[in-house]
């Protein structure tokens, strides 16, 4: 793991806003207004808040109303306050069937849900894949950075390319070549399944298909299974082509399959945090796919408000949350259906709406500042995902991404828990903003489960923005009634409603520690925006050459 960063070119605790005389006193987030929103976003009025239904339209009303009465302008298209974003909307129907073909053999059957789960994002309505070769790719990863390469030249047009969950390093042992290339049990970017898919897709593979553990995945079979064969996308171009077919194969029925072509799992796990290692093909099987599937499009839209910059408006910090939710789903056993997201991310939304609120309060800043709220992040972060590949604004001269996503509800705390620690120099400028509120920083507890890697920020920074996120799925908070212990029982208790019909609000809820997160941004972005720095990537970051890629663009 890299360690913490502790310096930075910017100083953040004496904004210049601050030091001009006639500066009025400090707007501050309020508790109270956080709660009142999240109260009416959770309500059942709103539906959940699901892509593509009524309460989305609701939601979106919502929310431009309130950025209309602060007084902020349009960030959307043409002048709008939205970015439309179309989606593609995709099911694996009934009556196909999917199978390995095994030489001399009789073909061996894979359920759907208990063996395998797949979907696709490709618009079609039907994926046929007949006696494709299978290749093994080890954790597929393609890193010149830490001078790793798994595939090895290999081509993999028409084949189903086969990964490990996670990167190399996650189980490597000293003296392994893979130990310490990767940041050690942290995820890194090539450890998530999605830059997999992507990988195999652009090696023309014909099907992708991840090898599930739950330490490596940071989650069971039944969280993998539970999509169903349902799965959405963006509308892409052309020449940012999907794989046909994706999806995990359960691990013991995984270990069968090698087997079934002579090979052990268990020792090419090892092979695999090898930098010699190479691709392995599972000789004498052949994967068979025939499955409809269900296709529907689907419009829907981010929201965007800006406080435009008074020297420098091209240059812009980003402040965002996702506004949806998971909408209805199936009775719980209080035969409740709508699944209402108050603090995933009901809060978050409440939190960028008080930094638009306080921030407009504040004397105009030199830098534009954007308040963006996201579509599809239950999805697959697909809203922001579709801003990073349509962005309103330019990518190089966007200075931070500060991201809201899941906050703790149980009162004030002496830290704040970082997400993706040694990631860049807002860390330095986290550390500093926490300091002067008395708290110190706790790196994640779980970095091996990417959390860094699995919010909306994400989006722009595969794009080379520096970006930081508040989460507190990352910890127990050290709580200032309780402590560490009070913060696990609170973390523990909320998990029980993660993505369920009991995320819900409550008045119960003590905001205070909330409040008090929202406004380490407010400090954070308030300063960058009356600043001339520039965050940068820690050396070494995958994102460190992307960014450099645009480095022309800043002064």
């Amino acid at each position: 793991m890299r360690g913490l960063i502790i310096a930075t070119g910017a100083l953040l605790l004496a904004p210049p806003a601050l030091a001009r005389d006639a500066a009025p006193p400090r707007a501050t987030v309020d508790p109270a207004r956080l709660s009142d929103v999240v109260k009416t976003l959770a309500s059942d009025e709103y539906e959940g808040r699901a892509p593509g239904t009524a309460g989305e339209r609701k939601t979106i009303d919502f929310l431009i109303a309130r950025f209309k009465a602060m007084g902020l302008e349009p960030g959307g298209d043409k002048g709008s306050w939205t970015q439309a974003v179309p989606l593609i909307h995709t099911r694996i129907g009934s009556g196909g069937s999917v199978s390995l073909t095994v030489a001399n053999g009789q073909p061996i059957g894979l359920a759907q849900s208990t063996q395998v789960n797949l979907t696709t994002v490709r618009d079609t309505p039907r994926i046929d894949i007949a006696a494709a070769p299978l290749v093994f790719v080890g954790y597929g990863v393609s890193a010149p950075e830490a001078g790793w390469d798994d595939f090895k030249g290999i081509d993999l047009k028409g084949k189903v390319a086969v990964f490990l969950v996670n990167d190399p390093d996650f189980e490597a042992v000293a003296g392994e070549d893979s130990a310490g290339r990767f940041g050690g049990r942290r995820m890194t970017y090539y450890g998530r399944w999605t830059y997999k898919f992507e990988e195999a897709a652009r090696r023309g593979a014909i099907a992708a298909l991840i090898v599930h553990d739950t330490a490596g995945a940071g989650y069971g079979w039944s969280t993998v299974a539970a999509s169903n064969g349902e799965n959405f996308d963006i509308v892409r171009a052309a020449d940012d082509p999907r794989i046909p077919l994706q999806g995990w194969i359960e691990h013991d029925t995984a270990t069968r399959i090698f087997t079934a072509a002579g090979l052990d799992l268990a020792a090419l796990r090892v092979q695999a945090r090898s930098a010699a290692f190479r691709p392995v093909e599972l000789k004498g099987l052949r994967f068979n796919a025939a499955l409809p599937v269900n296709v529907e499009r689907i419009e829907s839209a981010n929201v965007l408000a800006t406080l435009p910059g008074r020297t420098r408006p091209e240059e812009s910090i980003m402040f965002a949350a996702h506004w949806d939710a998971y909408g209805a789903g199936p009775a719980d056993a209080q035969g409740k259906t709508i699944r209402p997201g108050a603090n995933d991310d009901g809060l978050g939304v409440a939190g960028v709406l008080e930094l638009a609120r306080v921030l407009k309060a504040a004397p105009r800043a030199d830098r534009t500042m954007v308040f963006a709220l996201w579509t599809g992040e239950e999805r697959g972060l697909l809203g922001s995902e579709y801003y990073a590949t349509h962005p309103l604004r330019p990518l190089g001269k966007t200075v931070a991404n500060l991201t809201l996503d899941i906050l703790q509800t149980a009162g004030p705390a002496s830290d704040v828990i970082l997400v993706g620690a040694g990631n860049s120099s807002l860390d330095a400028d986290l550390t500093a903003a926490a300091k002067a509120q008395d708290r110190v920083i706790t790196p994640e507890t779980f970095s091996e489960r990417g959390l860094f890697y699995r919010a909306d920020h994400f989006s722009v920074v595969r794009r080379g923005v520096p970006s930081l996120l508040l989460m507190a799925l990352g910890g127990a908070s050290d709580l200032k009634a309780g402590g560490r212990a009070a913060g696990q029982k609170w973390l523990d208790e909320y998990m029980t409603c993660y993505h369920k019909t009991c995320d819900a609000w409550s008045a119960g809820w003590d905001l205070r520690g909330a409040a008090a997160d929202v406004a380490l941004f407010q400090t954070i972005g308030g300063s960058l925006a009356n600043s001339r720095s520039w965050p940068a990537w820690s050396k070494g970051s995958e994102f460190e050459a992307i960014r450099a890629k645009t480095s022309a663009e800043r002064p």
